[in-house]
């Protein structure tokens, strides 16, 4: 039996596995932590709320004794300053790994990235920039297993205000896009499922991974 944390709970593929998850029967309890509130009850939850991802140090405790991390905290490009959009992306990643890598060193670590992520840092694209630089570090910190995720177009599958126009005319156009790029999409609960599977599981034991969109598709096929 596996005790996870999930980190995002509230966003869209956060919250997929958050609910698959509490319904995998290998996984014995879940920690959800998070700035605000899930707003549900479970046996197998235990929510813990954290304003400030710039110091995770109060985590500790709640970290302890941790099987695996599902980390799906972010935001999108434009949506906040690049200042807060590279803080969100590295700093708060960074920061949470250090806590859960000190309290739980033999956890395994899942990773929500993004396609076209750069850790070489020469992207023109700040997001790429930002989340190489956090797939770097988190490969070189010393978990035994870090899984990272590069979708690319995440289809949110449930109704939800769009976060820009792009997003927007991206879902009015799913159907035909799949049908000509299926490997440059993946549906939010498909990805949120193999996010949870590969951190729970034991096929790949003492294994790191960067897995693009065509091989998450796969993953679900499988």
């Amino acid at each position: 039996m596996t005790r996870l944390v999930i980190v995002g709970a509230t966003g869209m593929v956060g919250g997929y596995a958050l609910r698959y998850a509490l319904d995998h029967p290998a996984v014995e309890c879940v920690t959800a932590i998070g700035r605000r509130t899930l707003g549900i009850s479970h046996p197998k939850l235990s929510e813990v709320l954290h304003p400030d991802f710039a110091d995770c140090s109060a985590l500790s405790e709640a970290l302890s004794l941790q099987d695996a991390a599902v980390f799906c905290l972010g935001t999108y490009t434009g949506a906040v300053p690049d200042a807060d959009l590279r803080k969100i992306t590295v700093d708060y990643t960074i920061e949470f790994a250090r806590v859960l890598r000190a309290s739980s060193p033999d956890a395994a670590f899942s990773f929500l990235s993004g396609s076209g992520a750069d850790p070489t840092g020469r992207s023109r694209m700040a997001f790429a920039r930002y989340k190489g630089q956090a797939e770097t570090v988190l490969l070189a910190m010393g978990f035994p297993r870090v899984y990272i995720f590069r979708p690319a177009y995440i289809y949110p599958v449930e109704p939800r205000k769009e976060p820009n126009f792009s997003y927007r005319l991206l879902r009015w156009i799913y159907p035909l896009f799949r049908t000509l790029f299926p490997d440059a999409v993946i549906q939010a609960d498909d990805l949120a499922r193999a996010m949870v599977d590969v951190a729970i599981g034991k096929e790949h034991e003492c294994e790191s991974m960067i897995l693009e969109n065509r091989d998450i598709r796969g993953m679900n096929k499988s």
